[in-house]
């Protein structure tokens, strides 16, 4: 326990962590007159796996019940206390250049993804089963960043407001052809076909969701006009007036860039629009922290702003307009996390206690990248021809509040909260 206690001694100065070691030896950290976060650590080596790795090893300890957090806290608490300590530039542990080298060549290698690689990778997380993912998504099963227009908002109605900005952005007409690469379950490309009239060709590489979103399709009575397919972006092939991308370019790792921009280009009629909604750095280009490489998205990368455009720069594109989307997938996390832990249960019936738990530590340390780290979500919208777009960007919520207005968001789970909240 000497070294974690030496690292938290420096690292927690805001709050107060209170952690029992196996042997029932007390210590605490921070702000002693502060509401304390308490850990307990179940046997000998838990506290030295940690310490030795603290970015891996806090995960897999909880992972593995070797830490164990004390009500009414949870991980979640945690998470928020010690990373919240850590991005104010106190820090966590420094390591060698060696390992630093070691992390950086092997974050690299990870995000080179050919065919085979990229559609292994999309399975290991995207093919969870589908009853997982309902638990804790919104009932259209949007697994990316909510548009929160106020915090206060449902998770429903921040994902309706977030198609409504994305198809906003892509000014569509009906009789338009769109492609949706990484088009999850469905929902988008069913949204922009009801609101627009558009053709739409959605593609991924995870099987459930294609197979459920022609589903989707097919029930709407819009399968001759909303298509799915199980095929890599790279194979696609024809014009398209549109193509958006949502949630999809953090998984096609760095060194794919331009050959993903050229690719699109190559789709895009000449006066198209491209949106891209991605995660962002806000910090330069970086490597993707190895417990999330390992356990949640192999092969992935959160690219920074100036890798995506010089990318566009190299390609033929325009940048024709950029949003900066802050804290509000921070908002999203939170509830996806709320959601999670109320069905803890059937998530542990569908697979066991330690997905459960795997799953609760990846939502809270995403929420906390969000709410005080170097993360944020970035919009693209990329161009052949400027005259694409309008002259202002006024067009943008004018339209996105017609939309919104449109639907109303579904009351499932505000019946549910209210019931969960009356307990």
């Amino acid at each position: 326990m000497w070294l974690l206690d030496k690292m938290l001694r420096a690292l927690v100065k805001d709050g107060q962590l209170q952690v029992i070691d196996h042997d029932g030896t007390e210590y605490r950290y921070g702000d002693l007159a502060a509401d304390p976060v308490t850990i307990r650590f179940t046997d000998k080596g838990a506290a030295l796996h940690v310490a030795k790795d603290p970015r891996v090893g806090a995960g897999e300890a909880y992972m593995d019940g070797r830490m164990v957090i004390e009500p009414p806290h949870d991980i979640r608490d945690m998470v928020l206390l010690v990373m919240g300590n850590a991005n104010r530039g106190k820090g966590l542990d420094a390591p060698s250049p060696l390992r630093r080298s070691f992390d950086w060549m092997f974050a690299k290698v990870d995000q080179i993804n050919l065919r085979a690689k990229a559609s292994s990778n999309v399975v290991h997380h995207y093919d969870l089963t589908r009853p997982f993912y309902e638990l804790f998504l919104d009932e259209d099963r949007q697994y990316t960043m909510a548009y929160f227009k106020d915090p206060a908002n449902t998770l429903e109605r921040a994902q309706l407001d977030k198609k409504a900005l994305i198809a906003a952005k892509l000014r569509l007409k009906p009789g338009m052809k769109v492609l949706d690469i990484g088009c999850g379950w469905g929902g988008l490309g069913l949204y922009l076909n009801r609101h627009f009239g558009v053709e739409v060709l959605g593609v991924s590489l995870a099987p459930d969701q294609i197979t459920f979103a022609n589903e989707r399709a097919e029930a709407a009575g819009v399968a001759g006009q909303v298509k799915f397919k199980l095929t890599d972006y790279r194979d696609v092939e024809g014009q398209f007036d549109r193509i958006t991308s949502v949630g999809m370019i953090e998984h096609i790792g760095a060194p794919h860039f331009k050959e993903y921009f050229a690719k699109t280009n190559a789709l895009l009629a000449d006066d198209g629009i491209m949106l891209t909604h991605t995660i962002g750095r806000t910090d330069g280009p970086g490597t993707t922290d190895k417990w999330t490489r390992k356990y949640v998205f192999p092969g992935g990368y959160i690219p920074a702003l100036s890798e995506l455009v010089t990318a566009c720069e190299q390609t033929g594109w325009e940048v024709g307009d950029i949003e900066v989307l802050r804290y509000h997938y921070a908002h999203t996390l939170a509830e996806w996390y709320r959601r999670t832990t109320l069905h803890e249960a059937e998530i542990t019936a569908l697979y066991d206690a330690r997905l459960f738990r795997m799953w609760q530590f990846y939502l809270a340390g995403a929420e906390q990248s969000f709410a005080s780290g170097g993360m944020v979500n970035f919009h693209i919208q990329s161009v052949k021809q400027r005259s694409a777009l309008p002259m202002t960007r006024d067009y943008i919520g004018a339209e996105a509040a017609r939309l919104s207005a449109l639907d109303e968001a579904p009351q499932w789970h505000l019946e549910t909260k209210a019931a969960e909240q009356s307990c």
